[in-house]
């Protein structure tokens, strides 16, 4: 029974007509659970503290290092499409030279020039998005949940889409899965313009995924795979690095 449901889950969220405004907003019901909406922001308070814990040692250690290479600001912070439809200011660690925003657009293409070595290595680690616990910590994300995108994208949001904002905006999920190579899918020209065409719509879907299934078991398996994931990609980059 459960793998006729994530089939019928997975073939649903192939199908145009759920961004189109077709399919019916009346069928995603997951997002309306007792966990997403009271549970699921308790357990990212409790491990968010956890979290931090653990992990102070390592900010200082990265923003030793940002420091070194390309002085301050540590924190990068720009708007960002947020839940219920209040935008936010994201926390990551710089990555990019000063004024990144001003010299390229807001998709980074593949070899970037504007990514400085200590950002390149905080990029393929991920170690970039661990400031986002400051904003898990503040209520505006949670762990698991659809990655938060550019206010110029949200505000375009039609249909179903909109239920995309009706769940706290995540570190991780299914799009960032599917995607977490992104500047090699978009390329080294046009970033932008390729994301736009070949990414958005698709990584809209693997949200509306994620709004129409959310729960424990869901964030549990997303979490697992993160890791998987996340791991394979940075013996990649350390090998090649060695080599």
């Amino acid at each position: 029974m459960g793998k006729k449901t994530n089939n019928r889950t997975n073939n649903m969220f192939n199908d145009d007509s759920i961004l189109n405004g077709e399919f019916p907003i009346k069928n995603f019901k997951a997002y309306k659970s007792f966990y997403n909406r009271i549970l699921k922001r308790i357990l990212d308070m409790v491990f968010v503290i956890i979290a931090f814990l653990i992990i102070w040692p390592v900010y200082i250690i990265i923003s030793i290092a940002i420091v070194l290479e390309t002085g301050l600001p540590v924190l990068y912070r720009a708007e960002r499409g947020g839940y219920k439809g209040k935008n936010f200011r994201i926390f990551k660690f710089r990555t990019m030279v000063q004024n990144a925003d001003k010299i390229g657009g807001g998709t980074t293409a593949l070899n970037d020039p504007r990514i400085t070595k200590v950002g390149n290595f905080l990029r393929k680690t991920k170690l970039d998005e661990t400031a986002n616990l400051l904003n898990i910590l503040r209520g505006e994300m949670s762990f698991i949940g659809p990655r938060p995108e550019l206010v110029k994208y949200t505000e375009q949001y039609k249909g179903a889409e909109k239920l995309i904002l009706q769940v706290r905006p995540g570190i991780t999920d299914f799009s960032s899965i599917e995607f977490i190579n992104l500047d090699e899918i978009v390329g080294s020209e046009n970033a932008d313009d390729n994301y736009e065409k070949y990414v958005l719509k698709k990584k809209n879907k693997l949200r509306l995924k994620y709004v129409a299934t959310v729960s424990f078991k869901t964030d549990v398996e997303i979490l697992i795979e993160t890791i998987h994931k996340v791991i394979i990609k940075a013996k990649k980059f350390i090998i090649k690095d060695a080599k």
